[in-house]
């Protein structure tokens, strides 16, 4: 085995694999160039472009490796200074679209180069704080969208997206954990930029608006079958569960009281009712949870009382001690 991973360092720092790699990146770099260049700055990356930067995904960990990095380098350097927004949200598009349709080492590479440095804290998609002086319209998009990516990144496997039966064997906390999570997107989603953000000849916002709309279908979609899956196992739940459950429901119900900007943004109404009836027999199962565990806080304290109580003799009479070395011996008390 010693022999074998030598072999395989040596290959991986032999000048062929130095080369290799320099040449990924050089390749990656200029497919990212081509789908994100400025001009036209209207205009979403073209499907040509689109299909060159998915081809990464279908080689080597390491070709994968070099576009994940050249795209998010790629949004750091349009982020900077003032801020080139119609390159960023092209960069945004592209890394929603990759973590949608890329293959699985694509993803799992884009998902590794997104992730919040451990030792920098340096994060690609923090831009609540994107220029707004150029161009108004795009910047808004650019911070929406980064923000709704995120939390995005935040979701369960998409490969399990209306699986019943990985919903049937997922625990209590883990399905109000999903819920809790598809939720935020839905709120997310209703952040976006009014109407007037988002001019007709702009085809690379409407892109953008095209893609959110997906993100909260597939969220309402989640939540509808979270919904119908507690609903399912109410009785089963505990005081904790049940009190994150209310809470998350509640959340769903807040974030429709008031309607979006966008019609498109909003959920569903059925799916709100079927929240809300839920979060109704979920503060139910509260109560008599919570009253449960009152009456057995009440029934341990009087065990304890009652354990803890000692009866004293009377002055003078004899107290007979329960161990078996004292048999038929008594000792006064007063001594």
């Amino acid at each position: 085995m010693g022999i074998k991973l030598l072999r395989l360092a040596a290959t991986l720092l032999s000048p062929g694999a130095a080369a290799t790699s320099t040449a990924s990146a050089a390749d990656a770099q200029s497919a990212v160039l081509r789908a994100t260049q400025h001009h036209p700055s209207t205009t979403p990356p073209y499907a040509h472009h689109l299909d060159a930067l998915l081809a990464f995904g279908r080689g080597s960990r390491l070709s994968a490796a070099a576009l994940a990095s050249a795209l998010t380098d790629r949004l750091r350097a349009a982020s900077a200074g003032h801020g080139d927004a119609a390159v960023a949200l092209k960069c945004l598009v592209l890394l929603r679209i990759l973590l949608a349709r890329g293959a699985f080492i694509l993803r799992d590479q884009l998902l590794v180069a997104l992730a919040r440095h451990p030792a920098s804290g340096r994060n690609p998609l923090a831009l609540a704080s994107f220029p707004l002086a150029r161009s108004f319209a795009a910047s808004s998009w650019v911070r929406f969208s980064a923000r709704l990516l995120e939390v995005l990144l935040l979701l369960p496997d998409a490969s399990r997206d209306g699986d019943a039966d990985y919903l049937a064997a997922l625990p209590n906390p883990r399905l109000i954990s999903e819920l809790a999570a598809f939720a935020s997107v839905a709120a997310a989603v209703r952040q976006a930029p009014p109407p007037s953000c988002a001019p007709l000849r702009n085809t690379l916002i409407w892109e953008a608006v095209h893609l959110a709309e997906e993100d909260r279908v597939t969220a309402e979609r989640n939540i509808a079958a979270r919904v119908r899956e507690m609903g399912e196992r109410l009785d089963t739940l505990g005081l904790a569960d049940a009190a994150e459950l209310v809470c998350v429901l509640r959340r769903v119900e807040e974030g429709a009281a008031s309607p979006p900007e966008w019609k498109w943004a909003g959920l569903d109404e059925t799916v709100v009712a079927d929240a809300a009836r839920l979060r109704e027999r979920a503060e139910e199962v509260l109560l008599r949870r919570t009253e449960q565990d009152m009456r057995l806080v009440r029934r341990d304290r009087a065990a304890a009382s009652a354990s803890a109580r000692v009866v004293a003799p009377a002055l003078g009479a004899d107290v007979r001690f329960g161990s078996s070395r004292w048999a038929g011996n008594t000792v006064s008390s007063w001594r």
